[in-house]
């Protein structure tokens, strides 16, 4: 359940190097994301159903129910620490809408 807005915003983080479909997400382009400040509440508002979507936010939403299941059969190891780091950031820094986005998809 945890998982969800992190793998979520490791899915943004990779629109957001805009590199090739599926590509590797380097550290560095996560932390670029994560210091986004717009991006990231773009991204939060997008999955709250609270602004329109992007491309990102769309394929944001399309997994949130996966991930909330604790099912990523695609996630790579790099992902999933990636997904542990950035699902601290955002519990850190954007306590409200985590729980928002947590409520919502939850159910």
């Amino acid at each position: 359940m945890q998982t969800t807005l992190v793998l979520l915003l490791v899915v943004a983080a990779c629109a957001y190097a805009a590199e090739a479909p599926r590509p590797q997400v380097t550290d560095t382009a996560l932390e670029d994301a994560l210091n986004d400040k717009r991006f990231i509440q773009r991204q939060l508002k997008c999955a709250l159903g609270e602004a329109p979507c992007d491309p990102i936010g769309k394929r944001l939403k399309t997994l949130a129910p996966l991930v909330l299941r604790g099912a990523c059969p695609q996630c790579s190891p790099q992902e999933t620490k990636q997904i542990q780091r950035t699902l601290s950031y955002v519990q850190r820094n954007y306590p409200q809408q985590w729980a928002k986005i947590v409520r919502q998809y939850a159910g």
